[in-house]
């Protein structure tokens, strides 16, 4: 059993003012996909300029609060913002779903594509290689502030974490952090160095996450007003990550069907 690292989740204390670690990695996340996002316009072909970034980071920024923030009230706790509908509003309290934050980024790029008369999928195939970093940000910072840990466990490298009773637990938000974040992040980087048909990058990071994100529930502890959807064993975020993983292999297909299609 490993000892977990008892972080202080403020990462700066200004009296007033505090400064979370989590959402310093919500920072990390933006200004590394802005950079990321960056580099990917300076490779020769790619169609995009660098001065596009700060806009599209923006539309990116407010579809993942707004969705990632709607997204856990409607899918994970609506009884809770049912009886008390201003805690709505009250995001330093916690409660972001990665599913709600990806509907919210899909609008958001959906208005940016009209907005600049540009394909979705050129927007979304551009996007998708930035979002990893940020994926994995978000989970250190759940794992600093001790939360979203994962289901008994006597593995060697198991931990007890503050707040969930005296049993050691996988540590369920690095196992996210090391595939939603590293191997999803190497994995796209990787397969959109070269030129790829419209929606297969779009596809293939649809697919994976889905992918990683069902396999990781399996450890990870389900929230707590939620529980197991059925058979003691299938959570909300299975069950959310089963459309990702279909609609991906779709897009997958498709993508490539078009480009070997005769003109």
């Amino acid at each position: 059993m490993l000892e977990y690292p008892a972080i202080d989740p403020v990462a700066l204390d200004l009296g007033p003012l505090q400064i979370h670690w989590y959402g310093l990695m919500y920072l990390i996340g933006f200004l590394g996909a802005w950079w990321l996002g960056r580099v990917r316009a300076r490779r020769p072909g790619s169609g995009w300029d660098p001065a596009e970034l700060g806009d599209l980071l923006f539309y990116g920024a407010v579809g993942v609060v707004l969705g990632g923030r709607l997204g856990y009230v409607i899918f994970y706790d609506p009884a809770t913002y049912l009886a008390e509908p201003w805690m709505v509003f009250a995001l330093w309290e916690g409660g972001m779903a990665f599913h709600g934050g990806l509907v919210g980024v899909i609008v958001a790029m959906a208005l940016y594509a009209r907005n600049t008369g540009r394909g979705f999928f050129d927007v979304a195939d551009f996007v998708a290689p930035l979002t990893p970093l940020g994926l994995g940000a978000g989970r250190l910072g759940n794992f600093i502030n001790g939360e979203l840990w994962g289901r008994v466990s006597d593995v060697p490298w198991a931990m007890v974490f503050p707040g969930a009773g005296p049993l050691p637990r996988h540590p369920s938000q690095l196992y996210e952090f090391a595939l939603e974040g590293v191997v999803l992040f190497a994995v796209l980087w990787l397969y959109s160095r070269r030129p790829r048909p419209a929606m297969a990058v779009s596809g293939l990071f649809l697919m994976l996450y889905g992918a990683f994100r069902f396999f990781v529930e399996f450890f990870r502890l389900p929230d707590e007003q939620l529980g197991y959807l059925a058979w003691e064993w299938v959570t909300m975020g299975q069950v959310l990550s089963l459309p990702m993983i279909a609609a991906g292999a779709a897009l997958l297909v498709l993508a490539h069907r078009r480009r070997g299609a005769p003109a």
